[in-house]
């Protein structure tokens, strides 16, 4: 699919004297759309979970497996989503993610059983943890560095975005599609994933995987010119050999994954992505009404409050988006470790001495600090920090660990809130956000407007 010549687009809120060419920004929201499958695809479930049980006679126990059971693919796919991307490239697993979203949505759809149900939503699972790691590597690998943040933060604004659509699908199904109103709810997920393996096939393929791992120059500088079509030959040429040498392993050691030289990289990803999660975001999120309920809140009062949440979680990110080329990462973290701190610590507060109004404002704070901090940062920059040679496997390092800490939060959160005292739970996520805030001062490193392959001089990181 060949795009017509570029235009000049610039993303609201840049300043930049850099212009951003159309045909990136086009295969930039192509890749963010598998984030907005992601979010759709998480949170459609709650619209049919119910009648799923009461329609197959599910047992609590079966019931949850039924219920978690994306959660499990989700993990599986991040953990191992490196190998496709490294082994097949960027484009063909992003376009197998698609694919597997299709086979989940109308599995799920048409599903005669539990054991049906459960398998495509373990496909659909996979895909998602798959996402996770391919679609931010590849946009930060054709991104130019001035606008580097805000297209690899699409992926993480789109998630918000198809957590809303999802939540809105469901509300108009449940009125018009009748008993079979869950069969749609979840089918018809399959509609924007055909639209985005459609789009798929119009990317190119990234250029550092074509140079690094494929060993085709001539087509890594053929999508090089696509990607900055003004620059004259020879400092193309230039670029590609700058790409060559800075995969090239200098020993035998240096191309393995789990070596001291790669420990700065590594630890990064590991605690970005193990804060984030300790924040208590998944529990906020997934949990919202019942923390509500806690309040005082009647049920009706804390779905409405959940769906606040929602609109916050959207209207911060864009902002985190805006700010992120301007800022810097390293400043959005600071900025969201603060507003953490103060609005755990105050819900914790009130939860303590039941001065329970303030708990919604709190928790809406909350959530517009992670949306401008974690959120917006966290896919960003683990795609950033490793170099080429190893991108892939350190962004399902980041992923991977992001998603059992999910997975534990979730599972575990209910048990903690019956067995310890809110206000306890809370001061926890605080205090964590404490050692985050430390963390953020003594160990990240700003990685806005820095060329991918600086980045590993940058962190001290030999070729």
């Amino acid at each position: 699919m060949n795009l017509p010549t570029p235009t000049m687009a610039k993303i609201p809120g840049k300043a930049s004297a850099v212009p951003l060419n159309g045909r990136i920004f086009f295969w930039a929201i192509t890749s963010a759309l598998a984030g907005f499958l992601f979010g759709f695809d998480t949170v459609v479930i709650s619209g049919a979970e119910q009648t799923i049980q009461k329609l197959w006679g599910l047992s609590a126990g079966m019931h949850g497996l039924a219920m978690g059971s994306a959660l499990y693919g989700t993990v599986f796919g991040a953990l191992f989503g490196g190998w496709p991307t490294d082994k097949f490239g960027r484009k063909k697993t992003l376009l197998f993610i698609g694919v597997l979203y299709i086979i989940s949505a109308v599995g799920c759809a048409i599903a005669n059983g539990v054991g049906v149900f459960i398998v495509a939503r373990i496909l659909g699972g996979i895909g998602i943890g798959i996402s996770t790691v391919a679609a931010p590597l590849y946009i930060s690998e054709i991104a130019p560095p001035a606008h580097r943040g805000r297209l690899t933060g699409m992926f993480q604004f789109n998630i918000v975005f198809g957590i809303i659509v999802a939540f809105a699908s469901n509300a108009v199904l449940a009125r018009v599609a009748g008993e079979d109103g869950w069969r749609w709810m979840l089918g018809v997920a399959a509609i924007p994933s055909v639209i985005y393996a459609v789009m798929c096939f119009g990317l190119p393929e990234s250029p550092r995987w074509l140079i690094t791992r494929k060993g085709d120059r001539a087509a890594g500088l053929a999508v090089l010119k696509l990607i900055e079509p003004e620059k004259p030959q020879a400092e193309l040429e230039a670029h590609a050999d700058e790409i060559q040498s800075a995969a090239r392993p200098e020993t035998k050691t240096s191309a393995n994954f789990w070596t001291w030289r790669l420990r700065v990289p590594i630890l990064l990803a590991f605690l970005i992505a193990f804060f984030n999660q300790l924040s208590g975001i998944n529990a906020v999120l997934y949990f919202a009404p019942r923390i509500f309920e806690m309040t005082g809140l009647g049920e009706k009062a804390a779905l409405l409050q959940s769906v606040g949440i929602g609109i916050t979680n959207l209207i911060f990110t864009f902002v985190g988006l805006w700010l992120i080329d301007k800022l810097g990462r390293r400043t959005l973290l600071f900025i969201g470790s603060f507003g953490y701190i103060a609005s755990l610590g105050l819900t914790s507060w009130a939860f303590f001495t039941q001065h329970y109004a303030i708990v919604p404002v709190c928790i809406f704070a909350f959530i517009g600090a992670h949306a401008i901090g974690q959120g917006a940062v966290i896919w960003v920059y683990i795609s950033e920090i490793f170099p080429n040679r190893h991108r892939a496997e350190g962004q399902a390092l980041g992923c991977g660990t992001h998603w059992v800490f999910a997975a534990a939060l979730t599972t575990f959160f209910p048990q903690l809130v019956t067995t310890f005292a809110p206000g306890y739970v809370f001061a926890f996520f605080a205090f964590m956000m404490v050692l985050q805030l430390v963390w953020v001062k003594t160990m990240v490193i700003e990685t806005k407007g820095v060329p991918l392959e600086e980045m590993q001089h940058k962190l001290g990181i030999d070729a």
